[in-house]
């Protein structure tokens, strides 16, 4: 899918495709919309400079966005460059004392400004932070069981420092998204302690979405949504479909936390979660702003 190039397109088709976004607008003004960024549309330049202006047309429409990236591959990159070893279960990185120093470094440090930076060539304002800011989020440990398929024997996965939220102060984002500024957050959080623990951005941004009463959450990613066993797209899904996708193996590596978020965000009150290939152009203006669905919406009716 892409967006017609606007020098071939007549202005009938253009003033029809905008008075068609109009309901929609209307749908989601004064509404927050969590939004996580991350994937190749993070890696591309014209996917994030077209990602960036869309942040900034949502602000400008009334909609209040809030960006949690992720940086898998740069977090990847720099441990690759340090020879500093690391490996995924389940999806999530294991992260040891040297990977999560690493981590904070590179999304709190050179990837949040890097956003923050291209939403401001854009013509808006970005405040960039992490979930340790203003006590954001608080994390605790995350464990994980695996099952030996032999033994039947259930054993602890030791992630090392991956975290998940344990509570969410959303003090700091209510006085950012009052103002005309955007905030984009790097997905750490903080323990009691004031440790730091790396925490999945899907899981982070679902976090953030339930705290913030967001209408939407939406999942960038690099494949079109989810997908059957057939590898075709499912447009939309109800909780318990989404879990048995899951349950029955249909879904699994990095979909799992995503399709876990969604299904635990609507269970909390969000409206609607939608999984989005973000290497489509303007993919988030498509999925609020026109009728059609382009990615897998999860809701508690599979609809809406």
């Amino acid at each position: 899918m892409s967006i017609p190039d606007t020098e071939h397109v007549s202005r009938e088709i253009q003033a029809h495709i905008l008075s068609e976004a109009l309901p929609f607008m209307q749908r989601y003004d004064g509404q927050t919309v969590v939004v996580k960024y991350g994937g190749h549309a993070m890696g591309d330049e014209t996917l994030a400079r077209q990602f960036a202006r869309d942040m900034v047309q949502l602000k400008l429409s009334g909609i209040h966005p809030i960006v949690v990236h992720g940086g898998g591959p740069q977090i990847g990159k720099m441990l690759d460059r340090l020879q500093i070893k690391s490996t995924f279960q389940d999806g999530l990185r294991i992260t040891d004392q040297a990977t999560v120093e690493i981590v904070e470094m590179v999304l709190a440090g050179s990837i949040n400004k890097q956003v923050v930076a291209s939403i401001q060539q854009e013509g808006g304002r970005a405040i960039g932070i992490s979930g340790k800011d203003g006590n954001l989020m608080m994390a605790r440990r995350l464990t994980r069981t695996k099952r030996d398929p032999d033994s039947n024997i259930e054993r602890i996965v030791d992630l090392g420092f991956v975290g998940e939220p344990e509570t969410v102060n959303p003090e700091i984002l209510n006085v950012i998204t009052a103002s005309d500024a955007i905030p984009v957050i790097a997905p750490i959080g903080t323990s009691r302690s004031g440790g730091t623990f790396n925490i999945n951005a899907d899981t982070f941004a679902g976090a953030i979405a339930v705290a913030t009463q967001a209408k939407r959450l939406l999942l960038l990613t690099d494949v079109e949504g989810v997908l059957d066993k057939d590898k075709t797209l499912i447009r939309e899904l109800t909780l318990e479909e989404a879990q048995r996708l899951v349950q029955d193996g249909t879904a699994s590596g990095g979909m799992i936390p995503k399709i876990e978020t969604c299904v635990a965000v609507v269970e909390k009150g969000v409206e609607g979660a939608v999984i989005l290939d973000g290497r489509v152009p303007h993919i988030v203006l498509l999925e609020l702003f026109t009728p059609y669905g382009v990615g897998t919406r999860i809701s508690r009716t599979g609809e809406g």
